[in-house]
């Protein structure tokens, strides 16, 4: 394999057929030490903008799957409506209710529609749920009511980050803290407080970065303030309570929230994302489909399914998981795990690898290879 030849002029720099194809699986190794206290480093660039091209280039069908989804705002606004008429009951009709049983419908109702208020942010953040912009920024503002916390803007914006910049080390805000691999690493107990406190290490992430705040940032932090105000006036203290609960649950120690180790926190050598196939992509919008959304942004969650038949050959041979209680557990109990078990690049190798290396043309040489046949064929 020839070195990356960081600072060489474009006119001078070789390209070569990039090795990973066509499954784009790195030949990285992750730590077999349980002591280890550092990432995973790479030397290539992440493998899903190589792995768009090799599967359009064998499935150019796939762009007919690209498009919006407005069914997302639907459900969005009937959890949405779910979610405050329970704040409502709990903080102004059921008053006496015992407080262990209020902390039970905060987790199994409350945060499992937090956890679906994600996904729909998700699917706003790339613009897959209406054609205008405007509108899906309308869109995660809606869900972001119930939630207490100003989420959807920041998240659309770190989030595209993320997929330009997966793995890039200083670039990449999905990346854990160097203090989150410092003081948890592989400890059980540390790894589960970890988990159940996960909302707030995705905040800290952001505020790591250091970055001025949006305009539409600051729309959303607005409209937050106004609207918990709103319900504390219009309905109690009591149901704002119950509905920042309801998120703390939704974001850590739930089944609905295990996407955010299960996508690309390692599991198999040189495999640096991962998809879930199991029944909570029902619920959750097929958020679970890691892969294939990193390949494809573009494609919405009712078709994104569609996808992997399509594509069946690129996508059989990665391992997924199917149990998203299985992967927190996992997570926890293996002393190989921990915020440490992730892969990172530097950005150099981040453009070299884009630079430097190129998706084989298969079809070019599937055709070449069948005009050669016929010759023979035929003599």
């Amino acid at each position: 394999m020839a070195p990356h030849a960081i600072g060489v002029a474009p006119s001078e720099r070789i390209v070569h057929d990039d090795p990973r194809h066509p499954l784009y699986l790195g030949t990285w190794k992750q730590s077999k030490k349980a002591d280890v206290q550092d990432f995973v480093y790479d030397d290539f660039e992440e493998p899903h903008r190589k792995r768009q091209k090799a599967i359009l280039m064998k499935h150019p069908e796939v762009r007919g799957l690209y498009g919006n989804e407005p069914l997302t705002a639907f459900i969005g606004a009937l959890a949405t409506a779910v979610q405050l008429a329970v704040a409502y009951k709990i903080g102004c009709v059921w008053t006496d209710m015992h407080w262990s049983v209020v902390l039970a419908i905060a987790y199994f109702v409350g945060g499992t529609l937090s956890a679906l208020y994600g996904v729909i942010i998700h699917e706003a953040g790339h613009n897959l749920v209406f054609k205008m912009g405007l509108l899906n920024r309308l869109t995660g503002l809606m869900v972001n009511l119930p939630m207490v916390v100003p989420i959807s803007q920041s998240f659309r914006r770190y989030h595209l980050e993320h997929h330009q910049f997966q793995g890039v080390e200083g670039k990449d805000p999905d990346l854990p803290l160097d203090s989150e691999v410092k003081y948890i690493h592989n400890n059980p107990i540390l790894k589960a407080l970890w988990v159940f406190c996960y909302s707030a290490m995705y905040v800290l992430r952001g505020l790591a970065m250091k970055k001025t705040p949006q305009r539409w940032e600051l729309i959303n932090w607005a409209f937050t303030v106004f609207m918990d105000v709103m319900i504390v006036r219009y309905m109690s203290i009591r149901s704002l309570a119950y509905l920042a609960v309801s998120v703390f649950f939704g974001y850590g120690m739930h089944p609905g929230a295990a996407h955010f180790i299960q996508e690309h926190y390692i599991f198999r050598d040189g495999q640096e994302t991962y998809s879930y196939y199991g029944t909570g992509n029902i619920f959750y919008l097929n958020i679970g489909l890691h892969n294939e959304h990193h390949d494809f942004p573009q494609i919405p969650w009712t078709r994104i399914y569609k996808l992997r038949r399509i594509a069946t050959e690129f996508y059989d041979p990665l391992y997924a998981h199917t149990s998203w209680i299985g992967v927190i557990f996992l997570f926890i109990a293996s002393p190989m795990q921990g915020p440490q078990a992730r892969l990172v690049r530097k950005y150099k190798a981040h453009l070299s690898g884009r630079r430097e290396y190129r998706v084989p043309d298969d079809t070019a040489k599937s055709t070449a290879q069948k005009r050669r046949d016929s010759v023979i064929a035929s003599a």
